[in-house]
């Protein structure tokens, strides 16, 4: 059988003992082995039930136990970027692996673009981690350098599987996690779910290396919610700035007028924004809150300013997010919008997915505000406690942009933060509403 897709699904059934069941993406639609001795056609959206009723009784993978089990498997580089799902495993790598062998990068595209010249300078396969939502980044570096009709480069993807069918999630997790098998299988990436199971994820990671080593192609597994026990990553110590994020939004948001406009960026910022005005009674149409599309914000924000030049555009960004697509910062410094006003918080991790550092945090030799000034940005700050940021935001609102505004904060954030209650298309026409509403 010429598959191109698999599944790797485990059950604990009261009655009977465990089993693996592979199913097979077959043309013609999906076949199952080992559930019967006749194989039976199914269609991806049973595939995505037929995982997400799986009961929660499974024992949850050591993620250091895994990671050794990796390395047994041959591979010794990891590159990639951070995902709540792959947090535990991502903060033994991030506390174990030497920083020769491993690296957080900006996006998960240049991790493949990393990945491949590991192989092409060691002849050895790399594991590249990632959230689902990150598919989109590496679709260009996959099919046109590491697929098996251009380069043929093989890479381990370890992917966290947000929004699984059946797994209640964000609307931007559920949208991405309904088409993840299907964007792996047209991509002719093979894939398994990763059992909870140490011994049979083993047999996983064999099959990969096997898999890698005879047809020098990319091999992938799919990470469900909960499937790594608890590992807590050691904080860096050299980033104890007096504000915490939510701290310094509301000094922010406290400043601005009436008709400005807010777009911000997504995870943990988003979400204490919404909490904030509704604690303020203040409504949420001057917001637009971008709960997905990592790294987007600030292009959405600068072409909102472009359409609306007679109102004052806040982009509200994150240090991983602007990181993670920051040459549009080159767009934006030279287009002289005035009114363009871009907030980047800087608390050197990835808040919302576990705190891995990202390049902003560890040194001191990395600065947005020094980038900003460099793309073209007129002006640029950098402040770190509430009475400067309150000085920095007046010169920030009445500043020609573009201006940037650097805030230095700790990593961390309250542990009861709820999520918006408002739907994104809610959010959408009640933002656009407000956008067209002339300036009081």
């Amino acid at each position: 059988m010429n598959s191109k897709f698999v599944f790797t699904i485990q059950r604990l059934l009261s009655s009977t003992p465990r089993f693996e069941a592979c199913i097979y993406a077959c043309h013609g639609g999906f076949q199952t082995r080992g559930m019967s001795t006749n194989s039976q056609q199914l269609n991806p959206m049973e595939v995505h039930q037929a995982v997400s009723d799986l009961p929660n009784t499974r024992k949850q993978i050591d993620p250091e136990a895994f990671k050794n089990a990796v390395i047994r498997s041959g591979i010794n580089f990891f590159c990639g970027v951070p995902d709540s799902l792959l947090k535990h495993f991502c903060a033994v790598v991030s506390q174990t692996v030497s920083p020769d062998n491993h690296i957080i990068t900006v996006n998960e595209g240049s991790a493949v673009a990393m990945a491949t010249g590991y192989h092409l300078s060691t002849g050895k396969s790399a594991m590249v981690f990632l959230q689902n939502s990150g598919l989109g980044n590496i679709v260009n570096p996959m099919m046109s350098l590491a697929s098996s009709a251009v380069y043929s480069i093989p890479m381990l993807l370890l992917i966290g599987w947000r929004g699984q069918t059946g797994v209640k999630d964000e609307p931007q997790h559920m949208a991405q996690g309904q088409i993840t098998p299907q964007m792996l299988e047209l991509m002719n990436i093979p894939c398994e779910v990763l059992p909870q199971d140490l011994e049979q994820a083993e047999a996983v990671l064999d099959r990969a290396a096997t898999y890698m080593a005879e047809k020098k192609s990319a091999y992938s597994i799919l990470v469900q919610a909960e499937t790594f026990s608890s590992y807590t990553l050691k904080k860096e110590k050299n980033l104890q700035f007096p504000m915490m994020r939510e701290e310094a939004l509301k000094v922010i948001v406290d400043r601005l007028e009436s008709d400005d406009i807010i777009v911000s960026s997504t995870g943990m910022l988003s979400r204490e924004l919404f909490e904030y005005r509704a604690k303020k009674g203040s409504g949420h149409a001057r917001d637009f809150l971008t709960v997905g599309s990592m790294g987007y914000a600030s292009s959405i924000a600068f072409s909102i300013a472009k359409q609306k030049p007679d109102r004052k555009v806040f982009c509200l960004d994150g240090d991983g997010a602007a990181l993670m697509h920051m040459g549009a910062m080159a767009t934006i410094g030279q287009s002289h919008q005035t009114n363009f006003k871009h907030i980047v918080f800087n608390n050197g991790a990835h808040d919302s997915v576990g705190g891995q550092p990202t390049l902003s945090g560890p040194n001191n030799t990395f600065s947005f505000r020094n980038i900003a000034q460099a793309c073209g940005y007129k002006q640029a700050w950098i402040t770190t406690t509430e009475h400067e940021l309150a000085e920095c935001m007046d010169q920030l609102a009445s500043a020609e942009g573009p201006v940037l505004l650097q805030v230095d904060i700790r990593l961390g954030h309250r542990t009861d933060l709820g999520r918006p209650t408002r739907t994104p298309v809610e959010n959408k026409n009640d933002f656009m509403q407000f956008l067209q509403n002339a300036r009081n």
